[in-house]
């Protein structure tokens, strides 16, 4: 039994598997990151105009909720990301779908924090461009042996 099975399964991986493994990685701290700076460094932050409309503890209240949604998501990424290290084809069309969810949030500022100048949106951008990156190489020619086809389980 030797074959595609076995490299999977003792943890061979193609190296474009290992580079999208390692942009997820970097979107999930991107993610934090911005997160984080957006919630209470980027003038206005996040905490200042929560603040503002819900007092203090409404804003903290949202703030918690808000980093916990993000965890979740976050955590769940990371599910899918190990299961796409494993071969699973399911988790390569989820990220393939959130890569290109990413590029149409990104594109049309479904962020809604509207035209910003200077560097931040191009930072608070980042996370979403590295999710779309992520995709690249899980669809290049040298990965496809990693995720067993249809026709090849019939």
């Amino acid at each position: 039994m030797s074959g595609t099975a076995d490299s999977r399964t003792t943890g061979s991986r193609p190296k474009e598997i290992e580079a999208a493994w390692a942009l997820m990685l970097a979107a999930f701290a991107a993610y934090l990151a911005v997160w984080v700076l957006g919630s209470f460094v980027v003038e206005p932050t996040g905490l200042d105009d929560l603040t503002a409309v819900s007092g203090a503890e409404g804003a903290a209240r949202q703030l918690a909720l808000s980093g916990g949604v993000l965890i979740v998501a976050l955590a769940a990424w990371l599910v899918v990301g190990v299961k796409m290290r494993a071969g699973r084809g399911w988790a390569r069309t989820v990220l393939a779908i959130a890569g290109a969810g990413s590029l149409l949030f990104v594109a049309t500022d479904l962020g809604m924090d509207g035209p910003w100048p200077g560097a931040w949106p191009v930072l608070a951008a980042v996370p979403d461009l590295l999710t779309a990156a992520a995709v690249v190489p899980l669809y290049l020619p040298a990965a496809r042996a990693h995720f067993p086809g249809r026709s090849r389980q019939a």
